[in-house]
Parts: structure tokens; sequence; C-alpha cells
């Protein structure tokens, strides 16, 4: 039986799903947050959340699907952290990519990736240093794979992540950070988490932006408006 209310959100203790996680209990759902250090269980509590426990690097898709049993999306806020080429890979690309196998498989409709601004670019024309090289790439090709799913995904890409206290208003973009047709400076790409944490808050409250990838940064246009 599926909880309307509930949402699980991997990676939960990050900064995104940390502010994400409030906002969503506002808009009226139950949610489950997945970590992997139970020391980090309180800090979730003080979020509005309820801690899960579970080791998604080494769980199989059977393991996420008794997870998401009864949910009603999924949020994918969880990364690696770019310092290991193989734990990258199997954090940001096949964890995710056993997540979004797992929720179809679990009857889950919904699944929100938070990912970022250029991932669907090839990451060997974008020139990047080595090592960023493979978080790319694991992001790359896990959009990619959810894009192929059946599931009703929304892809998130921010630009540059900042600590700014959120706005409630963005711009759009694209995923050759164009806005209104004019290259985006590396300012122009500012993106505070906190407007990520609440555009993830109004994707699923106002269940918009279904099997879409959006690309946008702070601006002016408020975030309701923008995801009309």
């Amino acid at each position: 039986m599926v909880d309307q209310r509930r949402v699980v959100i991997l990676g939960g203790h990050g900064k995104v799903a940390l502010l994400a996680e409030p906002k969503l209990v506002d808009a009226g759902f139950d949610v489950d947050a997945v970590i992997r250090n139970p020391g980090q269980s309180e800090d979730v509590r003080k979020a509005g959340a309820n801690p899960v426990v579970f080791d998604m690097e080494h769980a199989n898709v059977d393991s996420f699907v008794g997870l998401f049993e009864g949910a009603v999306a999924v949020v994918f806020s969880a990364g690696a952290g770019g310092d290991d080429a193989v734990r990258t890979h199997a954090v940001d690309y096949q964890a995710a990519v056993n997540a979004m196998d797992a929720a179809e498989k679990a009857g889950v409709r919904r699944f929100v990736m938070v990912s970022y601004d250029t991932a669907s670019r090839d990451p060997k024309s974008m020139g990047w240093p080595e090592s960023f090289v493979p978080y790319a790439q694991a992001k790359h090709d896990a959009d990619a794979h959810l894009r192929e799913s059946s599931l009703d995904y929304t892809i998130l890409g921010p630009g540059l992540l900042t600590l700014e206290p959120e706005t409630d208003k963005i711009v759009l973009s694209d995923d050759h950070t164009m806005i209104d047709g004019k290259p985006a400076t590396a300012e122009q790409r500012a993106t505070s988490r906190g407007n990520v944490a609440a555009v993830i808050a109004r994707v699923l409250g106002a269940d918009v932006v279904k099997r879409k990838t959006i690309a946008f940064y702070d601006g002016q246009t408020p975030i309701d408006e923008a995801l009309m």
C-alpha cells in the first residue's frame, strides 16, 4: 500500500538534504532520511525527518526495494564526495542506478535526482580536471539511466552550490549554461543549497516537472512561477 505522504531521501545528512527535509515536512510529507552513519541521526531528527541507517554503497536492488516499499517518492541527494574514483562510481552511479531500478520494482513513480547543470553533456568534451572526470561520468551515466527508465523523474541541475541564504527565486538555464541566449558567468551560476532544497519541495509538493531535466541558478523569478 502506497503512503501518499512518505518520501525517502538518499544522502539524508547532506547539506541539501538537511535543508530539504523540513521543507518537505512543511509540505505535508513524512520523510525517511537515509544515512550510513548512525551518529548523524540526531541532526536528521532536528530537521524533522526519520533517520534510517542503510549502506547504499553495498546494497543490491532488492535491499533498496525493501527500503522504498510504500513510499510515494525517492530523492537521490547522495554522493561519495569525489575523492575516490572507485567509491564515486559505486555511489554516484551504481547506487543511483540500483535505487532507480528498485523504485520501479517497488512501484514508486516519482524520483528526484540532484545532479548539476552540465551533467547531460559528454564529460570527455568538457575539459574537466582529471580529478573531476569520475564524478562527471558517474552523474552523466546515472542521469541517462534515469531518463531511460519508466519513472516520473525530475533531474535537478543547479550550478555552483553555495551556502548563501535561500531566496525562493531562480532563473532557468540549459545544459550549456545559457540564460536567454547568453552564457552565464561563474557568478551567475551561483545556486544556494537552500534554493535547491526549495525546488525539491515544490517539485514534489505540487507534483510538477515530471520526466524533465531543469538547470537553474539563483535568479529573480519565484520558484513556483519558474516551474510552471
